[in-house]
């Protein structure tokens, strides 16, 4: 069960995140991204991505009695509920849908066509697989992380949690570098250097409570 104080920062965090979204384009033109763009699939996208993240987060939480894994999950479950704020802001401020209509990453994909002719440059930058946001669990991982004993689901949200950050690091990334808008390219920035600093910190934990579940 969510101790008090959690559900008031997690809502504090939220809030702010909206807030933030709102005055950022409130100084922004009414010309800018619009369907079909990398900015908007981005953020729709991304806004599923971080969900997914909350949902371990919090999950975990209620299980586990772990000081640094009750930490991390906390500040995994804040921070990314406070950009998904800023993400609804700005989709909502331009009158744009929360969520596609069709597949996940047709934003990359479309944008590749489009580019297709032309030097694409760095080919890291872009995921794989245009067809599947890239590092979300399975609806089994999630199912395994109530159902396991609490030290090896604690393992499992650290193992599940690698790939889920590197998932979104290639996303953020392909986003700072073709993303029209700024404030769009600064978040991707944040979330590109938040989550890619964290990923070794999550191997490390990981190794320290007897590496991946089988």
């Amino acid at each position: 069960m969510w101790l008090p104080a959690a559900v008031l920062l997690l809502a504090v965090a939220v809030a702010a995140g909206m807030l933030l979204g709102a005055r950022l384009d409130n100084e922004a033109t009414n010309q800018g991204p619009t369907e079909g763009s990398v900015d908007v699939g981005f953020l729709r996208d991304m806004q599923e991505h971080h969900a997914q993240a909350v949902e371990m987060s919090v999950l975990i939480r209620e299980r586990t009695k772990d000081p640094e894994i009750l930490r991390l999950a906390l500040d995994i479950e804040l921070s990314q509920q406070q950009q998904i704020g800023q993400m609804y802001g700005w989709l909502a401020e331009r009158e744009l849908a929360q969520s596609a209509s069709g597949p996940p990453m047709q934003w990359l994909a479309q944008d590749q066509m489009m580019e297709e002719p032309h030097d694409m440059g760095d080919s890291s930058s872009m995921p794989a697989d245009m067809t599947v946001m890239p590092g979300m669990a399975s609806d089994a991982d999630l199912t395994r992380l109530t159902s396991l004993p609490v030290g090896a689901a604690e393992r499992l949200y650290l193992q599940l949690m690698v790939p889920h950050h590197q998932g979104g690091v290639e996303m953020a990334r392909y986003a700072v570098s073709q993303a029209k808008d700024s404030h769009v390219r600064r978040l991707a920035q944040r979330i590109l250097e938040a989550q890619d600093s964290e990923i070794e910190a999550l191997k490390s934990m990981l190794s320290a409570r007897g590496g991946p579940v089988t």
